[in-house]
């Protein structure tokens, strides 16, 4: 199962990767992306063990940033694949059939080519600027993500999509109106009050129906 609400692991001033996703975890998130950037393998990989570890406790899924043989290696549930790595059938042959495979998309054919490679989920994105990513793509806004979700249910696309970038708890329920399966979220959560803002977050997930 796709989680509904997706925390991608940051560091600021107040938290490293694992204070933030340990904070998360206690709050209520299931679904954990642990995204460590510039840093060499060997450090993803003890982040991802001590990563494992945690989700284990708190009985939530971990997905890798980028890395399919980390995320083979230390057991993780799956990866999450940028436009720089590796394709998602790539990481399948890596990953084997049961493990979960998401891929990042800005475009309707970026979502084309993974649904094609069989990605379980796609995150569309960016919302709206934000410091998180340094290679930003493209911001789409509350339109690009309307037609983008309208193009692809007139071609029968299923994949679940989840809207991320720049994203506050305002903007949650229009981009479920426009069709976005769920979101992904990190700064919005470490930068708040963390257990507060994810069950809010999870309150307006739960509505069934809203309107862009």
């Amino acid at each position: 199962m796709i989680e509904k609400l997706q925390f991608i692991t940051q560091q600021n001033e107040k938290f490293t990767h694992l204070t933030a996703m340990e904070a998360a975890l206690k709050a209520g998130v299931k679904w954990v992306q642990l995204r460590v950037k510039d840093q060499s393998a060997d450090v993803v990989t003890d982040h991802a063990f001590k990563a494992m570890q945690l989700c284990d406790e708190y009985g939530a899924k971990l997905i890798i940033n980028d890395y399919p043989l980390i995320a083979k290696e230390t057991g993780a549930a799956g990866v999450h694949l940028g436009k720089d790595d590796v394709t998602v059938d790539q990481a399948r042959k890596i990953l084997g059939p049961d493990k979960i495979i998401g891929g990042t998309a800005n475009t309707v054919q970026d979502i084309i080519g993974h649904e094609r490679n069989g990605a379980d989920y796609i995150g569309l994105g960016p919302f709206r600027f934000t410091t998180t990513k340094k290679k930003l793509s493209p911001v789409l806004g509350l339109e690009g993500y309307r037609q983008i979700l309208k193009e692809c249910t007139k071609r029968g696309i299923r994949v679940p999509i989840i809207a991320i970038g720049g994203i506050e708890i305002i903007d949650i329920p229009s981009l479920l109106g426009a069709g976005v399966y769920g979101i992904a979220a990190s700064s919005l959560i470490i930068r708040n009050d963390i257990s507060n803002t994810i069950k809010t977050i999870n309150e307006i997930l739960k509505v069934e129906k809203h309107y862009a």
